[in-house]
Formats: C-alpha cells, sequence, structure tokens
C-alpha cells in the first residue's frame, strides 16, 4: 500500500506592517484652502501667524499643486485653485464660506502679528459672552481667520456682553456689521 504523504500546510501569510490610517501630526479634520496666489499665502501665513511649511508640489508651471503648512498643533493644507475644478478661491467667488479659527496663549499679541502683516480687521478683539477674547480678520487671499484664547470674566461681564449680543442679533445686526476700528497696542 502506498504510503500517504504528509499534506503540506499553506503558511499563513504574515501580516504587512500597516500604516496607521491617520498620518503622523493630523487630526481627524484638516483643512485644505483654495488659495489664489499659494505661493503668497504661504509667505503670509508664516509672517501673520508664525507658520511652518511642512512641504510644496509644484505644476511645471510653477502653481502649487499642494502645500502644507503648522500652526501650532495643527497642520492645513492648500493649493492654487485648478480650472475646471469643482472647488474655488474665496477670491474667485468674492466669498468665503468658513473661518479658520486659531486658539493661542496671547490673541492679542498674534491678532495686531496679523494685522500688521495686512489682515483686515472684521470684528475688534474683545472679551466675549462665552468667556474667550475673540476677534477676527480677513487674510489678504479672501479667507476668514478668528483668534481667541479664554479668559477669566466675572459671571456679571459675561452676563452684560451675552445680553448687548442677542440684542444685535435680534435688530438683524451682527457685531461683524460695526464700523471697523484699527486695533491699538
Amino acid at each position: 500500500m502506498p504510503s500517504k504523504s504528509k499534506s503540506k500546510k499553506a503558511k499563513k501569510a504574515k501580516p504587512k506592517e500597516s500604516k496607521p490610517a491617520i498620518p503622523a501630526g493630523f487630526r481627524t479634520v484638516t483643512p485644505y484652502l483654495f488659495i489664489t496666489g499659494t505661493g503668497e499665502a504661504l509667505e503670509w501665513y508664516k509672517k501673520a501667524f508664525n507658520a511652518k511649511e511642512q512641504s510644496r508640489q509644484t505644476t511645471p508651471d510653477g502653481r502649487i499643486m499642494h502645500a502644507r503648512i503648522r500652526i501650532g498643533d495643527s497642520i492645513i493644507m492648500m493649493s492654487d485653485g485648478m480650472e475646471g475644478g469643482s472647488v474655488r478661491s474665496p477670491k474667485s467667488l468674492g466669498a468665503t464660506t468658513s473661518t479658520m479659527h486659531i486658539y493661542t496663549k496671547n490673541v492679542d499679541k498674534l491678532f495686531q502679528q496679523a494685522v500688521d502683516a495686512g489682515a483686515k480687521v472684521t470684528m475688534p478683539l474683545d472679551n466675549q459672552f462665552w468667556g474667550e477674547r475673540y476677534g477676527q480678520v480677513m487674510d489678504p487671499f479672501g479667507h476668514s481667520w478668528s483668534m481667541s484664547m479664554q479668559v477669566a470674566m466675572s459671571k456679571e461681564e459675561m452676563k452684560e456682553k451675552q445680553e448687548k449680543a442677542m440684542t444685535m442679533f435680534s435688530q438683524g445686526q451682527h457685531p461683524e456689521e460695526q464700523p471697523e476700528q484699527a486695533m491699538t497696542s
């Protein structure tokens, strides 16, 4: 009787070491800005917000197809708007649909730094009823930025500011509609 040969067991393939789904340094949601003039914007963000450039990839004609900066512990991606794409820059639309927010340890300093770099104040920096010192600017490329830091406020001050804000809202006004004010040190 022929001897039975031992069947070879199929070797299990070792699983490849998988990369994490989210690259190091990123969070679950990462903003991606479309900008008319991304090269200039990169330099402006460095000056205004102390951004650190992480990468830049250009097309043969010199436009930026992808760039990455870090502001504090957050990454922001950006590129020049490309013809035929479904996403447009604020300058091409004449408006923006979002605001980038920066928390900082010294909001007065960062706000003034942005203004000195050429940002337009759209909401003056002030203590707000939710307990933060907060203001908004528009960068030269049409993107809206808000900046804030938590501050100690009395319950009375918070209540007074909330009542004032709600009165404005009930009259169809918004704090951004106040006459522009220059920031003073």
